[in-house]
């Protein structure tokens, strides 16, 4: 059977993303990924100069998606398959390129862990993130801004002259252009995918790979090493014996307590990468690749409570619990490694079956089973065999897309058209969207459009980088122009000169009409950062009046329009900072406003128990609980659940609100 590549439709019960947060991530980034600064003297210097390369401080230019829910209806989804007579691999083109599905044909079997819904939960940098198959992430530690986002897709001439499927986006936290292409090679068991990354620019960026592969929970976990480093919820990292260790064999998922991240040490370095994940009867999936990708690591939720009810939470309970095992470009997914100007880095990663004795696969000599494993890995797909098809596909790497499949952002070509960039390979032509065309005319013109269309004059994203802020600052003022000029200069540090960015757009010409809420709002981000918390009160209630009198529901939004994404995410911001600053009465009107449909919603639920609870209403906080609500978009490591319960009383956290991924007092 000749490699083909077909559009399908995948019918998943899903959740729909809902509406982008249009406030501007201006806010300190609220990642459970970073290690206590107190431990990092004590890293080897290689990994310490590599958690200290350019971390993330801000999630500019993109917005957070926190717009789902938790209701799922039948929905199709586009995908791509791509299928031999040996595999068929199935492509989630508008949800970051995922890999759902890898179906091994001759054993009938689901190499993957295939989650059986699509669930967004609070886990990528920016918010909606899923569960399940292979995804790629780039940008930052964490996982990707593209993890709900539509990538571009197109067919390419493969390197054996068969069909290959390339997707490519512009990732836009760090500005680097990448490709992935995947490819079947006849009658091979193996997936191959080329990934590409490129720096275009006159400086060095730092880059960020990790391919995560989610396998089912109670396979084995194989990989040629001994020791690895352990990170936790609690921020530390430590290097510690594996599998065994603290009396437990971690290569089993499940004989973790509490979720946790072990990257593993190669016992040589020289040879190839490679982790496997296999069930009972020795039978289960490898991942490999050339050395340029030499990290991998194995994550685990744990038996704990919390890991179970997360594992409920992204998936569907009675389905089975997964596991991840990760590749990435560093010894651990903490670190960054630097891509210099004007450079590349590539490699070839290969997915498909393998088979181990299952006696030497989970018996105890773990020197045995990972040895024969990779005996078998060498057998099925022998190492010059992988490199070889690594150097023909570096050959095609630039060649023109044909059919086109699917269709990114148009992000990349903006940023292409700015620079005069050429990027063979990966096409950035797009027309600009509405995101984009306020943008292209500053590009053209010289100045932003004087007003933001629409009901709510939404500012929509700003683009932050040096050469964009240069513009902005060259650009007539006007209100608009100066918020963006703010935004940016706000993203780059300059805190002081952003305030008065800020300032100007409420004075500027053309004030009288422009919306204020947006330079409001974010002077109230700038005053709750300089701990003015009354000030920064103030600017929350005033931006909230401005945007609903803008609807002309000043007294508050109507129940029989639909609820206001912006007036949600303004309260949401207004009510904890008003109760902050002792304005329980203040805080009480503010939520009052909103659309009952936005008060039924998980997240705004904890917000009236926090706020009853600042009235002196415990009782009532506690009924709010014990009513039942689910908040959709908890952020990965929030304790907000289980800190707002300690204040109720001494009853131990309902099983419902247990998310905690920490240890009390210990490690597991």
């Amino acid at each position: 059977m000749a490699t083909t590549i077909r559009h399908d439709r995948l019918t998943l019960p899903a959740a729909p993303l809902g509406a982008v947060n249009p406030l501007a991530p201006l806010r300190p980034l609220d990642e459970t990924h970073t290690v206590d600064p107190a431990a990092v003297p004590g890293l080897p210097p290689d990994m310490a100069r590599g958690l200290a390369l350019a971390p993330l401080t801000s999630l500019l230019p993109t917005r957070v998606l926190d717009g789902y829910e938790r209701r799922r209806v039948p929905t199709a989804l586009p995908a791509l398959v791509l299928e031999n007579s040996r595999l068929r691999a199935t492509v989630l083109p508008g949800l970051g390129g995922r890999v759902h599905s890898l179906f091994h044909k001759p054993t009938g079997r689901e190499l993957l862990y295939r989650n059986p819904v699509f669930q967004p939960a609070d886990f990528a940098l920016n918010g909606a993130w899923y569960s399940g198959g292979i995804e790629w992430n780039i940008g930052a530690t964490g996982h990707t801004t593209l993890s709900c986002a539509p990538l571009h897709a197109a067919r390419v001439p493969a390197p054996d002259g068969g069909e290959m499927l390339r997707l490519w986006e512009w990732e836009r936290l760090r500005d680097l252009p990448f490709q992935v292409d995947l490819w079947l090679p006849e009658d091979s068991d193996f997936l191959l995918v080329g990934v590409r990354v490129r720096n275009p620019h006159l400086t060095t960026a730092p880059l960020y790979w990790w391919s995560n592969t989610a396998v089912p929970e109670e396979h084995r976990v194989l990989t040629p090493a001994d020791t690895a480093w352990h990170f936790g919820y609690e921020r530390r990292l430590r290097r510690v014996p594996f599998p065994h260790h603290d009396g437990a064999d971690r290569s089993h998922p499940a004989h973790s307590h509490h979720p946790a991240d072990y990257f593993h040490e190669p016992r040589d370095p020289a040879a190839r990468p490679w982790i496997a994940a296999l069930d009972r009867d020795g039978h289960g999936l490898v991942q490999t690749s050339t050395g340029e990708l030499p990290g991998r690591k194995l994550f685990v939720w744990g038996s704990g409570p919390g890991g179970r009810r997360w594992q409920e939470w992204l998936t569907e309970p009675g389905t089975g619990g997964y596991a991840e095992i990760q590749a990435g470009l560093a010894r651990t997914q903490l670190e960054h490694v630097p891509l210099p100007a004007g450079a590349e880095t590539a490699w070839l990663e290969a997915y498909g079956p393998l088979h181990v004795d299952p006696g030497t696969a989970h018996g105890p000599d773990w020197a045995a089973a990972t040895t024969e494993a990779g005996t078998a890995l060498d057998r099925a797909l022998p190492p010059e065999e992988l490199a070889a098809a690594r150097e023909a596909w570096r050959a095609v790497a630039d060649a023109p897309p044909g059919e086109r499949l699917a269709t990114g952002s148009a992000w990349g070509a903006l940023e292409v058209r700015r620079a005069a960039l050429d990027l063979p390979g990966t096409p950035f032509d797009d027309a600009p969207g509405p995101e984009q065309r306020p943008w292209a005319a500053l590009l053209d013109t010289g100045a932003l459009p004087a007003k933001a269309p629409g009901p709510d004059q939404d500012p929509g994203p700003t683009l932050v980088s040096p050469a964009w802020r240069d513009l902005l600052e060259t650009a007539p003022p006007d209100p608009l122009t100066e918020y963006h000029l703010g935004v940016a200069q706000w993203h780059a540090g300059d805190l002081a000169q952003a305030v008065r960015s800020w300032e100007r757009a409420l004075t500027a010409p053309g004030a009288a009409d422009a919306a204020r809420w947006p330079a409001l709002r974010a002077l109230a981000v700038a005053d709750t950062a300089a701990r003015h918390p009354a000030r920064a009160a103030e600017r929350y209630a005033e931006a909230l009046a401005d945007a609903l009198a803008r609807r002309g529901t000043p007294d508050g939004e109507d129940p029989a329009d639909e609820p206001s994404p912006l007036i949600a995410a303004l309260a949401r911001e207004a009510v904890p900072a008003l109760l902050a600053a002792d304005r329980a009465g203040a805080a009480r009107e503010a939520y009052g406003r909103l659309h009952p449909a936005t008060r039924a919603r998980g997240r705004f639920r904890l917000l009236e128990a926090q706020l009853l609870l600042a009235e002196g209403e415990r009782e009532a906080a506690l009924a709010v609980f014990t009513g039942g609500f689910e908040v959709a978009d908890l952020r990965e490591g929030d304790e907000a659940l289980s800190d707002t319960w300690a204040r109720l009383g001494d009853e131990p956290l309902p099983a419902a609100y247990d998310f905690r991924m920490r240890p009390a007092g210990q490690e597991g």
